[in-house]
């Protein structure tokens, strides 16, 4: 019997349309079609968090996670890109009755680089829970993206889905992108998404700077509570302090 053939994706499908396509055309095709798979038993929790940083020199790197939660069950995935020409993190989720998933995830990026989070969540029983908050912070020429889907099922009913990506571009040249779906099949929901894209606050830094914080200073603040809204529902300490403090260091080449 000869194996199944591997598709390569392009930046013509539509969960890759920002993706690197020098990457894609370079990369081990089965490679790429590789899914990391968990099961999350009944009533349990399963927490994923981690750093990526393939580094410059890299052509860039993926991971891609399935997951099935099961009833009354949780799962948690906090992640920091901040290396590789080209770095994604992809994401999926099913929900079972009362099951919830909480995702943070933040795009640090100079250079020429993409990073992207792409995320599909299928709240496929009733009474099942999500929230998403990405944040990217972009400078140089670099892309943060972030593509959400949520599916609510027909008998998924009082579903209640979020998610919320918000961008700071630091340079003219960056740049951050957004798709967010929600397909819905049920009446009894709730259903939300939202996006902003713009600059950092000036007026809030200058405010600061008016109390005696250094320009430099007061702008490294705002980012880092910026940073810090992807981390707020993650409740063990030191990974929260090891996230932000990865996040931070990456600031060091920003234009702040």
């Amino acid at each position: 019997m000869e194996a199944a053939t591997v598709t390569r994706p392009t930046t013509r499908d539509e969960d890759w349309r920002y993706a690197d396509a020098d990457f894609l055309a370079s990369a081990d095709a089965a490679h790429l079609a590789h899914w990391a798979t968990y099961e999350v038993p009944e009533g349990e929790t399963l927490r994923h968090a981690a750093i990526h940083t393939s580094g410059d020199a890299s052509a860039g790197g993926f991971e891609r996670i399935r997951v099935h939660v099961g009833k009354g069950g949780r799962y948690e995935a906090f992640h920091v890109i901040a290396g590789g020409k080209y770095q994604r993190i992809e994401i999926e989720v099913t929900l079972e009755e009362g099951a919830h998933f909480e995702f943070g995830g933040v795009t640090l990026g100079g250079g020429d680089k993409i990073q992207e989070f792409v995320t599909r969540t299928i709240h496929a029983h009733p009474n099942a829970t999500s929230n998403q908050t990405v944040r990217a912070v972009q400078w140089g020429q670099s892309k943060g993206n972030f593509l959400g889907r949520i599916e609510v099922a027909r008998d998924a009913q009082k579903t209640d889905a979020a998610q919320n990506f918000r961008a700071i571009l630091l340079e003219k040249g960056a740049s951050a992108n957004t798709k967010p779906e929600l397909e819905i099949f049920a009446d009894d929901v709730q259903c939300a998404h939202g996006a902003a894209i713009g600059e950092l606050d000036q007026n809030a830094a200058y405010y600061m700077a008016a109390r005696g914080i250094p320009p430099q200073l007061a702008r490294k603040l705002l980012v880092q509570a910026f940073i810090g809204d992807a981390f707020v529902e993650l409740d063990e300490a030191d990974t929260r302090e090891r996230l932000l403090e990865a996040a931070l260091e990456q600031l060091e080449e920003a234009a702040l």
